[in-house]
């Protein structure tokens, strides 16, 4: 090699040497930097995990329903006049929800009344032939007719005793010879003929009372019939109230099937109501869970369109069998639902309340780090320190605390804050 090519090398390697001191030089000095931000201590706010108790429960999804449906159908058929209602109306039990033709309902009433006038009439006649007033008791003896009859046969059984006794004594007067035989005979062919008439006035007065016997089932008849045209009068009475459908409860028109100058009948269906308040959530549960259920317990529910409240009802039904394919027995639980807040429809999720509660773990809400992704959950512990991860299940977050279910144990203390910029052995300075 010549002194040109080795002065030329060698400056050649100078440089390479150089650049390799310059690129070390660098390196160094970046991982001196890297260490320096991790050593920095991030600052931190702090809370303690606090244990609680709270309430054990049973959840389970549903729909609302109403606590009554009813599809109204006319008692009579007839053509529609009126719909005094719509859709969505509230109503009044008694309401009207459509009226049909009623005229020949009003003429058959017209007639039915007017027969039992006639009735009343009649009964008032009988009544009178005996004397009998509207509140009396029947008794012969009080029927005019039958007092004069009574009056006269006593005064001619009177007579014919007198006339009995005048013979009697003259039989006697005709065997000591002070009278003839002829005055005897005179004597006793008047007290035959006094008696003749006695019997007669008797037979009379028998008959008077017959009679009036007779008049009183005449009144009985008489009160049959008007009892009789009564009850044609209450059923066309009730064919006219028929025309008229009515609500029987309170609650709102979900649906309306007919409109005005439509012919129905008794199937047809003219509107339906339904009654939300209150509003009933029927749920399904594991024959295993069902065993702890019983009526009464407390039941919360958010309906998916209301989600920012909970709504409390109470279990009212159980049902006596559990579903042999499904495993499941369905619980019934009603709500007050005085604002319709709830409709029927809505699907829920609810939670039945049970009498023993168990010991809960909660945290702040910011304490807590969920992946959306993977739905995982982790806090950060605070010892020493230093930040220390922990993989939680979290349970859920009601007024800015979060339950914690596994993972974590009362009193410790957890980061609540720039949770964002903390990892695994970061050093931290607490706030509070």
């Amino acid at each position: 090699m010549s002194g040109h090519s080795a002065r030329l090398w060698l400056a050649v390697c100078g440089v390479i040497v150089m650049i390799v001191m310059t690129a070390c030089g660098r390196s160094g000095s970046g991982s001196a930097g890297v260490q320096a931000a991790e050593l920095r201590p991030v600052r931190v706010a702090t809370a303690v995990a606090t244990s609680r108790e709270v309430a054990v429960s049973i959840s389970s999804n549903g729909s609302f329903m109403a606590e009554e449906v009813s599809e109204m159908a006319p008692l009579a058929a007839g053509r529609v006049l009126a719909t005094p209602v719509d859709v969505g109306a509230w109503v009044n039990q008694g309401d009207e929800i459509a009226r049909l033709d009623d005229r020949d309902a009003r003429l058959r009433l017209e007639q039915a009344e007017a027969a039992q006038q006639q009735a009343q009439a009649a009964l008032a006649q009988s009544r009178m032939r005996i004397g009998l007033g509207p509140d009396a008791t029947f008794d012969p003896a009080t029927v005019p007719e039958v007092q004069v009859a009574k009056a006269a046969y006593e005064s001619a059984e009177a007579q014919a005793k007198l006339a009995a006794a005048d013979a009697k004594r003259y039989a006697s007067l005709v065997a000591t010879g002070d009278v003839s035989a002829s005055n005897y005979e005179r004597e006793r062919t008047q007290a035959e003929s006094t008696q003749a008439q006695a019997d007669a006035a008797r037979r009379q007065y028998d008959a008077a009372v017959n009679f009036a016997r007779l008049n009183h089932q005449g009144v009985g008849s008489a009160e049959a019939a008007l009892a009789s045209a009564r009850s044609q009068t209450a059923m066309a009475r009730k064919e006219l109230d028929d025309t008229v459908v009515r609500a029987p409860f309170a609650g709102y028109i979900s649906e309306r099937h007919m409109s005005v100058g439509e012919p129905v009948n008794p199937t047809s269906k003219i509107a339906t109501i339904l009654r939300a308040n209150p509003i009933r959530l029927d749920l399904q549960v594991s024959e295993m869970e069902a065993a702890r259920i019983h009526t009464g317990m407390t039941v919360l529910a958010r309906a998916a369109a209301r989600p920012e409240r909970e709504f409390a009802g109470k279990v009212t039904v159980l049902s006596p069998a559990v579903d042999p394919s499904s495993r499941a027995m369905t619980i019934r639980a009603e709500f007050p639902n005085p604002s319709l807040e709830l409709r029927p429809g809505m699907s829920a999720t609810a939670r039945v309340l049970l009498p023993r509660g168990e010991q809960g773990i909660f945290v702040p809400a910011t304490a807590v780090l969920t992946d959306s992704g993977s739905n995982a959950s982790r806090v950060f512990v605070i010892e020493k320190g230093r930040a220390s991860v922990r993989v939680v299940q979290a349970g859920s977050t009601e007024n800015g605390t979060t339950r914690i279910v596994t993972g974590l144990g009362s009193g410790t203390v957890v980061a609540s804050s720039n949770l964002p910029d903390l990892y695994d052995g970061a050093p931290v300075e607490r706030s509070n």
